[in-house]
């Protein structure tokens, strides 16, 4: 469950007086399990999938190490603003390196991925993650937590047969997330599943407030459905009043029971 509540801030420098966060992130493979029977060969950052959840604050200045060991050709594309040559198109051959260097901005929850074609491929195989923008004067003090939704097709037939929240199916319902009753929850959510067009996200018994992209430090709408589509990420910020467990999933039943699952234990205080 580290990736839940994990955020790599990188190795923090002083350079000409600037603030600079210098993230090494390699492109590898890796076999997971999606369940007792069926093993899945990912293509990776750092060894994992979803990579790592990468934050900085704005204005802070980006530099990323990027080696690549992973047999193919593969890149680091950031949402974001950045020149042109920061862009992350081109593609970095294996046993070869490269560095993305930019300014942080703007504000709010963006993601990275590769971008070598066929992208759908290489996203499908696990080469995202997630990138906070922090706003130079942060957010409320809040209990923190990263989702992103990730889909696998596992027989190449450009159809999914598992989805996961943070990688692994159903790992959150037989696992619950443990948040306190009363406690504010900040959740980083991201939808990276390809091949299809949109995904939903619900929360059992509750409402949550929406910051989309996680541009605004002001919600702009209250609900307990959203529709998302592939990259598309917000900030949903939430309390539970009474303790018990929780559901949440996509609204897409053949999402949810194929592993994109889970439920919130929240615990008396």
């Amino acid at each position: 469950m580290a990736s839940l509540r994990e955020f790599d801030y990188g190795t923090l420098k002083r350079e000409n007086g600037r603030t600079v966060r210098e993230f090494r992130i390699t492109a590898g493979t890796t076999d997971i399990a999606l369940n007792s029977a069926v093993s899945f060969n990912t293509w990776n950052f750092n060894g994992r999938v979803p990579g790592p959840t990468l934050r900085v604050t704005q204005g802070d200045r980006v530099r990323v190490l990027f080696w690549n060991n992973g047999g193919h050709s593969h890149s680091m594309h950031f949402h974001g603003i950045h020149s042109a040559a920061m862009d992350g198109v081109k593609p970095v051959r294996h046993s070869t390196a490269t560095v993305y260097e930019f300014d942080a901005e703007p504000y709010g929850v963006h993601l990275y991925h590769c971008h070598v074609e066929p992208v759908t491929r290489h996203i499908g195989k696990g080469l995202y993650g997630m990138f906070i923008i922090d706003p130079p004067e942060g957010r409320p003090p809040a209990d923190e937590m990263v989702l992103t939704m990730g889909a696998y097709d596992v027989d190449e037939d450009h159809k999914n047969e598992f989805y996961a929240f943070n990688g692994l199916p159903h790992y959150y319902m037989r696992q619950p997330i443990p948040i306190q009753q009363n406690q504010l929850i900040r959740l980083y959510l991201l939808n990276m599943i390809e091949l299809d067009p949109v995904a939903t996200f619900h929360i059992h018994a509750n409402l949550f407030q929406v910051y989309r992209t996680g541009r605004t430090l002001i919600p702009s709408e209250e609900t307990d459905v959203i529709t998302m589509g592939t990259a598309e990420r917000h900030i949903l910020e939430f309390t539970y009043r009474s303790p018990g467990k929780y559901m949440f999933h996509p609204h897409q039943d053949w999402i949810a029971e194929a592993g994109c699952m889970g439920q919130f234990e929240v615990l008396p205080v």
